[in-house]
């Protein structure tokens, strides 16, 4: 489910380029890509922050219990356990990097890669539940609670299946930037307020959905996850507070 959520990702991405394409070209984005490679950029765009980002959400993970580590360091290529935190602070680093190399703004470089962002990680997370890893939530008498008996993680408990919360949330997040890109072209392009929008959106879906999650407690009654939203939505509103800002600047100039 996460090679199919990035192979997704990557089609509504290059879609996304190709309707650019002329606003692209006319500020003289992507021109590293050459004309062979033009209509292809999502899929090494989308491989490299894939990979890295398995990378880094398995690290992460183990980085967490360090002793477990240490006592088998064969976990380190083992097939489960992820953290959404290594993922996304990965992410931000390597899109920087991808950023310079496409010769695009930063910032409309992650606008750009937010929608499929959110939807690449909303498919991402039915593996979770399709294989009952542990990202379950606290039992449950609601009628849609689950159980997973043959989980990577089982129980025969009744629980929360925060992965489907978590599927409609960001799938509804990918549907609300996707909406936002689509206003922001017929006006020229988006300055940064998609990333922005993308940052509180998904912090907020995360934030909540913990609190019925079972990921140990860390800081307040927080888990690392909500406390990575918390810092995500904070530099969201922050982004949007001076993307405003400066619109507002410019206008009083004109």
């Amino acid at each position: 489910m996460v090679a199919t959520g990035m192979l997704v990702a990557a089609y509504l991405l290059q879609f996304d380029i190709n309707r650019h394409r002329a606003l692209f070209l006319k500020h003289g984005y992507f021109k590293n890509a050459g004309e062979k490679n033009q209509g292809d950029e999502a899929f090494l765009i989308i491989g490299i922050i894939g990979v890295s980002g398995l990378v880094a959400a398995r690290l992460y993970s183990v980085l967490e219990n360090p002793s477990e580590l240490l006592a088998n360091p064969k976990v380190l290529i083992s097939q489960y356990g992820f953290t959404w935190s290594g993922a996304v602070l990965s992410t931000l680093v390597v899109m920087v990097l991808l950023a310079r190399h496409f010769h695009i703004p930063m910032l409309e470089f992650m606008d750009l890669c937010a929608p499929p962002a959110a939807l690449g990680y909303a498919i991402g997370r039915i593996g979770c539940l399709l294989s009952g890893d542990g990202d379950y939530g606290v039992p449950t008498s609601l009628p849609w609670g689950m159980s997973f008996p043959n989980g990577i993680v089982p129980t025969i408990q009744r629980v929360h299946p925060t992965p489907i919360y978590e599927f409609l949330s960001c799938a509804l997040v990918a549907a609300i930037l996707w909406r936002m890109s689509t206003k922001a072209l017929s006006r020229g392009g988006s300055h940064g307020e998609i990333i922005s929008a993308y940052l509180i959106l998904t912090g907020i879906a995360r934030f909540l959905v913990e609190f019925i999650r079972i990921n140990p407690r860390v800081l307040y009654g927080l888990t690392n996850a909500q406390i990575v939203s918390l810092l995500g939505m904070v530099l969201g509103f922050i982004l949007l507070w001076q993307i405003k800002r400066g619109q507002a600047l410019k206008s009083e100039t004109a």
